[in-house]
């Protein structure tokens, strides 16, 4: 079996269960795989499995016409090459909501992981901008969003990273 390929974007699928291991015949390159990709895709057609291969060289979003991550929901970037690597090239991370990519440094940021207020709160300083930022979105207290923002819990947490300077990005959603 050959290694699995390496997304920059997403270089946690494994780990994260965003990829996981699953007997598949995949339906853009026909061969049967150990490793799924069980996300969605926008695309007309409904798939259910993908192969992290197809994902990789871009044929799955070739072939449906489709994208992982919505681009209307990408912070925006100069680089339109960038763009088209996240949405048709990366498998997404689930999310309640609509999952939103942050960027920093005019490059999409990487998608770390699932947070809570328990996994985040060495990074405060680091995260400080975003964190304002909620608080005022949400109306919240510095300690309401400690108090609520819990790894799966109500108020959930996506961690990012930039790939250039290591500056950690959050994101939150409700359900």
């Amino acid at each position: 079996m050959s290694e699995l390929p390496k997304f920059k974007y997403q270089p946690n699928a494994l780990e994260l269960g965003i990829i996981e291991k699953k007997n598949i015949d995949c339906p853009v390159c026909e061969k049967n795989r150990e490793y799924a990709y069980s996300g969605g895709i926008y695309a007309v057609e409904e798939v259910e499995f993908i192969c992290p291969w197809c994902i990789a060289d871009g044929s799955a979003a070739e072939k449906y016409d489709g994208m992982y991550v919505d681009d209307a929901s990408c912070e925006e970037v100069s680089d339109q090459n960038k763009l088209t690597e996240l949405v048709t090239k990366t498998p997404n991370y689930v999310s309640w909501q609509q999952e939103v990519w942050l960027a920093h440094h005019d490059d999409y940021c990487s998608f770390e992981r699932y947070v809570g207020w328990k996994e985040i709160k060495h990074l405060k300083e680091n995260l400080s901008d975003d964190i304002e930022r909620i608080k005022s979105e949400y109306g919240l207290s510095q300690s309401e969003f400690e108090q609520y923002l819990v790894n799966d819990g109500g108020m959930q947490g996506y961690l990012f990273k930039c790939l250039h300077c290591d500056q950690h990005r959050l994101h939150i959603d409700t359900n």
